[in-house]
């Protein structure tokens, strides 16, 4: 007690503003569950496993911490069930997830000898006893940071409820035997409250569900509410009810009286269907092996090394597809597994190495890849005995909240518990993990992505303009009318359907179109047209001829499908569309030619032309296009215009790149548009000007666009800004980088290692599964659960990723 006493002057009392961290390690995953239990450390509230609080004692100096362990209680086999009064899993009132209940014991513990004494207890200091009590009736901050991730928003009263107008057609429902007017569906029934018609509701992405007899009675009617036949009970408030308009689960508080319209006796019906809400739950935490694009085969699952699965912490499966791929890549399991330990990291963190993203990646590397929590669980809860359970096929999984809280703490939607583009979360993190080693950058695993692209222009005058720059992902079109299966006549009138951006989806569409990767691959290089391009040769505007090539190989290749386009009225829809995908292709074909010695290259704009010049308009198709990928309309017409509309792929990458810039969100004006395209615009003779001085070709773009394209400028700018030439934002490359000229010299061989599949009608919907090539056999990476994949679909891409084979 002496002991303690002693160093009392280390030991605070939380306030309310301290974030208190006692549910998970912030060195690795250890939680109170784990063997060792968990170390919050009484003077900044950190949690630390059993092996990480010696660390945090040597860093800080701080002895005094409290110590929780929770043990497994014993759980009888007649356990009642309680009745969920919430949309919700693990919170009172919520779903019984069947989570073991846990004894928790507190103990203060003194370092470095480890010295325990119980807590409670009368003898402790009062300062002590205050600050333990005050932790543990704390809400930790790691609840705090991950909302309540699947409780729904309330039901409102729809608008169309109050004053609904019923037809008195004589339509009497009977209490049972119901069936489709329009189909043998006798599930998934909805009764329109209007004219008392019974159809089938929305068919789901697996071919599941209705016929969209319901929703296409509304579109023919305007009748707005249905009612799931089903979900009726003398419980009214359990019902579910639809507004098509309102396009959401709604209350009806005249229910009751729409039903006794057409004879229904709500207080005899017994329950039969999920609702809307609940089949929404068990769709998000439920995703079993048989129904995740295994077609229903059992799946062997794997443990140990390299295959440990992330808890889903509420539409996060965005982030553990792309992270499960990432990691499996050379360079980031170097970077942050096999070069660097946890101890390390730590050592190297800021004063809290929860908002330290090396922290926290080097975190999510070691709890991926050491297989410390990729173990089978028990299939008894009672810990006592263990000995005489048996391991059952799942693992628990780990959650990666500190790492999203990081990650995220610069993007407003990753923050969020919404369900997220994979593509935009895998660029928003390279983008920030070239950030966090700009100091370091041999040891930046970000560049194994990065490559260089080449675009050429050239006007009818028969003279060309180049631009080079960096990107981490190839984007690519998907030709549909190349599919190889179009012989088929049923499937030939879909895909003439499909690419005139029709609904094609119907019981006779058996067939989904094949297209080959190599197709896709040829739209990047292929001859496109650039509408409304100012040429400084004719001094007009004219239309443009750009093609496009690779000025480097990246050691990992990520090949994004576009598979969303703009329906009419800009309603995003995904083309149902298969990849042939095979397993090794060759790129070297898409090598870029570069500058001719033939080729005369575009005059700087003359000044009296400047003014015609900057009256560019946003191409709306190219707008549409970066729509589809779930940017905003404004932001979009800023990106085409502020790339002179040479295509989707620059307008895409300044996009990104100017994503957090203050005035990103003001309206378009003449001034600025001008301004802005004239700062876009950089002259390859002063270009080559400055580089024959010895400057670099992207400081030299840089330095031009910075002094209005003023040489004397430029040169004065570059000598005062001597730190330029390690920026890693550069719009354009040196011709003479390693980055972009080094790995030409090689072929562009690459082999399939992993790809991220998406099921749903949009990217900010549905779910996320990785399938990752690892040792000699497919593995699918579903959230917590991994297993050997049988049949991976590789045809079903979003994201592909491939690896460099000749380097």
């Amino acid at each position: 007690m002496e002991l303690l006493r002693s160093n009392l002057s280390r030991v605070r009392i939380p306030e309310p503003t301290n974030r208190i961290y006692k549910q998970e390690c912030c060195i690795s995953f250890d939680t109170p569950k784990s063997d060792g239990g968990l170390f919050i450390d009484m003077n900044t509230f950190l949690a630390f496993g059993k092996d990480c609080v010696g660390w945090n004692f040597e860093k800080t100096g701080n002895p005094v911490y409290l110590h929780i362990k929770q043990t497994k209680k014993p759980v009888p086999e007649d356990r009642p069930l309680k009745k969920p009064t919430l949309l919700a899993i693990g919170v009172d009132g919520g779903f019984d997830n069947h989570e073991p209940e846990y004894e928790e014991s507190h103990n203060i513990v003194i370092l470095p000898d480890y010295v325990s004494l119980p807590f409670p207890s009368v003898e402790l200091p009062e300062k002590v006893r205050v600050a333990v009590d005050t932790i543990l009736m704390a809400e930790g901050a790691e609840w705090k940071e991950q909302v309540a991730s699947w409780t729904a928003d309330t039901k409102q009263i729809s608008a169309y409820a109050i004053n609904l107008q019923q037809i008195d057609n004589g339509v009497i429902v009977s209490p049972s035997g119901w069936k489709c007017a329009k189909c043998d569906k006798t599930d998934n029934l909805w009764l329109n409250l209007t004219d008392g018609m019974i159809l089938c509701g929305r068919k789901n992405w697996d071919g599941s569900g209705g016929n969209n007899h319901a929703i296409g009675h509304y579109n023919e009617t305007g009748y707005p509410l249905a009612v799931k036949l089903g979900t009726i009970t003398a419980d009214l408030d359990g019902a579910d009810v639809f507004s098509y308009p309102e396009d959401e689960s709604v209350l009806d508080p005249h229910l009751a009286q729409h039903l006794a319209f057409f004879g229904i006796d709500f207080s005899s019906l017994q329950k039969t269907e999920m609702t809307t809400a609940e089949r929404e739950l068990d769709q998000n935490t439920n995703f079993d092996w048989n129904r995740i694009q295994e077609s229903g085969q059992e799946v062997e699952p794997l443990f140990g090394p390299g295959y440990t699965g992330l808890v889903n912490l509420g539409n996060s499966c965005y982030l553990a597809a792309t992270m499960q791929i990432v990691f499996s890549t050379r360079s980031f399991y170097s970077r942050y597994y096999m070069n660097q330990s946890l101890k390390m990291a730590f050592e190297a963190a800021a004063a809290d190495p929860t908002v330290d993203l090396n922290m926290q990646l080097t975190k999510l590397a070691h709890g991926l890849l050491s297989g410390t929590y990729s173990v089978p669980a028990l299939e008894k809860d009672d810990v006592a005995n263990a000995a005489n359970s048996t391991p059952i096929a799942k693992q628990e999984g780990i959650p990666p909240r500190m790492f999203k809280a990081v990650i995220a703490a610069s993007h407003p939607e990753f923050s969020t518990m919404r369900q997220q583009d994979a593509l935009e979360f895998f660029l928003h993190f390279i983008d920030q993990v070239e950030r966090a080693n700009a100091g370091n950058p041999e040891f930046d695993p970000s560049k194994s992505f990065k490559f260089g692209i080449e675009e050429r222009l050239q006007c009818p005058s028969g003279k060309v303009a180049y631009n080079k720059r960096h990107d981490y992902i190839l984007s690519l079109s998907i030709p549909l009318h190349k599919a190889m299966n179009k012989k088929d006549t049923s499937y030939k009138l879909n895909a003439e359907k499909d690419s005139e951006g029709k609904d094609v989806r119907s019981a006779n569409a058996i067939e989904r179109p094949m297209v080959h990767l190599s197709d896709c691959l040829d739209t990047f290089s292929a001859e496109e047209e650039v509408h409304d391009f100012y040429s400084t040769a004719l001094n007009a505007k004219t239309t443009a001829t750009k093609t496009a090539g690779l000025t480097s190989f990246p050691d990992y290749l990520v090949l994004h499908m576009r598979k969303f386009v703009m329906e009419e009225g800009w309603v995003p829809k995904k083309l149902d569309v298969y990849i042939d995908v095979p397993e090794i292709i060759n790129i070297s074909g898409m090598r870029s030619k570069g500058r001719q010695p033939d080729e005369e290259l575009l005059p700087e704009a003359a000044a009296g032309r400047e003014a015609e010049s900057k009256n560019i308009s946003a191409n709306e198709d190219i707008v549409s296009q970066l729509m589809s990928m779930g940017f905003n309309y404004l932001h979009c017409q800023k990106a085409a215009i502020n790339t002179s509309n040479a295509g989707v792929e620059e307008a895409m990458n300044w996009l990104l790149s100017h994503m957090d810039d203050p005035d990103i969100d003001a309206p378009i004006s003449q001034d600025a548009q001008s301004a802005e395209v004239l700062l876009s615009f950089v002259d390859q003779s002063k270009v080559d000007t400055l580089i024959s001085f010895g400057f670099q070709e992207e400081v030299a773009r840089k330095a031009l666009k910075a002094s209005g394209g003023d040489i004397g400028k430029a040169t004065d700018w570059i000598f005062n800004n001597p730190g330029v030439s390690d920026s890693s934002d550069m719009d354009a490359t040196s011709s003479n980088s390693p980055i972009v000229d080094a790995a030409l010299t090689d072929g562009g061989r690459y082999r399939l290692i992993g790809l991220v599949s998406h099921i749903g009608t949009s990217t900010h919907c549905g779910h996320y599964v990785a399938h990752i090539y690892k040792d000699e056999r497919w593995v699918i990476f579903n959230d917590d659960k991994v297993g050997v994949s049988k049949n991976p679909p590789k045809e079903m891409g979003y994201l592909y990723f491939f690896e460099r084979l000749d380097r």
